[in-house]
C-alpha cells in the first residue's frame, strides 16, 4: 500500500509567491464553517470526470500542456472491458479522463453529442447515505444508489445526482480508502516526464469553480437550493454582463465552506448570438463551460502553459492603459499584466489575477480559467465586459456570433 503519488488533500507545494506549504484552502477563497446543522455538509470537490473521443491522447495533453501527473489508470488491462481512465492530479486537483476503448458504450454517445467534455462533477462528502436520502426527499433524481466498491486497499462508498443536462454529481466517501484512486484502478506512471527545468512544479493547485451553462437559471439555483443546501455568493445582471451584442445572466451558488462553487449562467436577449447560446448550440444542451483552476502563481503558470502550446484570450492593451486608476497595486506590474493579458479585479475583500483559455476542443464549448486570488472572493465582476468582448472577437472568428 506504499508508493502512491496522490491522496487527496496530502499534496503539499512550494512556490515563491507563497513560501512553504501551500494552503489551498486560502488559494480558492474557502471559508470557516460549522457544518454541524448542514443536512448536506460537503468537504469538497473529488474530482472532475471528462468523456473524451480518446483518453490516452487527452491524458498526455493535460500531462504537457496543464502539467498534469498521471497517477491512476484502469482499462482492458485491468478487467475495464469497455473503458480506459487515466487519473491527472495537480495538487489538490484531480481530473478522471474517460474514453470508450470499443464502439457501442453509453461514453462514446455522449462524445458523440456532446464532443469531448465533462460528465462529472465529483464531490466528497462524509455520508453518502445521509446526503442522498436529504436529495431524494427535496426531489432529486438519484442516478446510482449507494453502494460500497472494495479492493486490497479499503472500499469506498458513492452515488450519484442528476443535474443540468447529462451532468452528474457523483457523492464520494473515501475515508476507509488508502489506493491510488478509487477501486478497480491501479498506480501509473507519468505519461509525460519531459517538463522543462524552468517550468513550475505545478501549474496550479486546486479547482476553485466550475461554471454551468444551462437555459433555465434560476431552476437550478433553486435545485442547488433545495437539494444540496447551496447558498447564494454572488448574482450578476443586466448591464453587470453585457456588451454592445450579447448578454446573460448569472448566479453563483456555493457549499457552506466555499469549498464547492457552482456559477450558472443562462442566456439573456441579445442583439446577437451569445457565449451562452453558442455553448449550448455546440454542446447540444447544458453542460460544464469552464473550470477555473487556482494557482499560487499566475504568471509563471500561464508562461509555462503557452511555452506548451495553451492559447489564451486576448487582451486589447488600452485595457491596461487605466488599470492602476482603478485596480490600484498588485503583486505583479502593470507591464507583466499587459504583456501576458492577465486580467485584474479588485473588491473589498482584496484582488484577484486571472485568464482564460480559448476552448481545448474543436467545438467552441469547454474552456478553462486560471485564478490566483489576494483576498478576493468574487469571480472578476470588473473583466466580465473585457472578457466577454473577447469572447465575441473569437466567436466572429468561427462566424457563430
Amino acid at each position: 500500500m506504499e508508493g502512491f503519488l496522490w491522496r487527496k488533500g496530502s499534496t503539499t507545494m512550494t512556490t515563491t509567491i507563497h513560501p512553504g506549504a501551500i494552503n489551498t484552502d486560502d488559494l480558492i477563497g474557502a471559508v470557516a464553517y460549522d457544518d454541524s446543522h448542514d443536512p448536506f455538509p460537503v468537504l469538497g470537490l473529488d474530482h472532475i470526470r471528462f468523456y473524451v473521443g480518446n483518453a490516452k491522447q487527452a491524458a498526455h495533453y493535460y500531462s504537457t500542456a496543464f502539467g498534469m501527473t498521471v497517477v491512476a489508470y484502469r482499462g482492458p488491462e485491468n478487467g475495464s472491458r469497455d473503458v480506459a481512465e487515466y487519473v491527472l492530479t495537480s495538487g489538490d486537483a484531480c481530473f478522471r479522463i474517460t474514453g470508450e476503448v470499443r464502439a457501442g458504450t453509453h461514453v462514446g454517445a455522449s462524445v458523440l453529442r456532446h464532443g469531448d467534455g465533462v460528465a462529472d462533477l465529483a464531490i466528497e462528502v462524509p455520508d453518502v447515505d445521509a446526503a442522498v436520502a436529504h436529495a431524494r426527499a427535496a426531489g432529486a433524481r438519484i442516478v446510482i444508489e449507494p453502494h460500497d466498491d472494495s479492493d486490497d486497499f479499503g472500499t469506498v462508498r458513492s452515488a450519484a445526482l442528476a443535474t443540468y443536462g447529462e451532468t452528474t454529481h457523483t457523492l464520494v466517501d473515501r475515508s476507509r480508502y488508502t489506493g491510488p484512486f478509487l477501486p478497480g484502478f491501479v498506480a501509473a506512471s507519468p505519461l509525460f516526464a519531459g517538463k522543462p527545468a524552468h517550468h513550475p512544479a505545478t501549474y496550479f493547485q486546486a479547482v476553485d469553480h466550475a461554471v454551468g451553462n444551462v437555459e433555465h437559471m434560476n431552476e437550478w439555483v433553486e435545485f442547488y437550493h433545495r437539494v444540496m443546501g447551496f447558498s447564494n455568493m454572488n448574482e450578476f445582471i443586466g448591464d453587470d454582463i453585457a456588451t454592445e451584442y450579447s448578454a446573460l445572466m448569472s448566479k453563483v451558488v456555493a457549499s457552506g465552506n466555499h469549498k464547492v462553487k457552482f456559477p450558472i449562467n443562462e442566456p439573456a436577449v441579445s442583439k446577437r448570438k451569445s457565449q451562452i447560446d453558442e455553448y449550448l448550440e455546440f454542446y447540444g444542451g447544458p453542460g460544464v463551460q469552464h473550470l477555473a483552476l487556482a494557482t499560487a502563481d499566475i504568471v509563471a503558470s500561464v508562461r509555462a502553459m503557452r511555452e506548451m502550446g495553451v492559447e489564451f484570450l486576448d487582451t486589447p492593451d488600452s485595457y491596461y492603459d487605466t488599470l492602476g486608476d482603478w485596480a490600484g497595486d498588485t503583486r505583479v506590474p502593470i507591464e507583466t499584466l499587459r504583456e501576458l493579458k492577465i486580467l485584474v479585479d479588485r473588491d473589498e475583500d482584496g484582488y484577484l489575477l486571472q485568464i482564460f483559455t480559448k476552448p481545448l476542443q474543436d467545438r467552441p464549448t469547454v474552456f478553462f480559467e486560471m485564478i490566483e486570488r489576494h483576498g478576493s472572493l468574487g469571480f472578476g465582476k470588473g473583466n466580465f465586459k473585457a472578457l466577454f468582448e473577447a469572447i465575441e472577437r473569437e466567436q466572429a472568428k468561427r462566424g457563430n456570433l
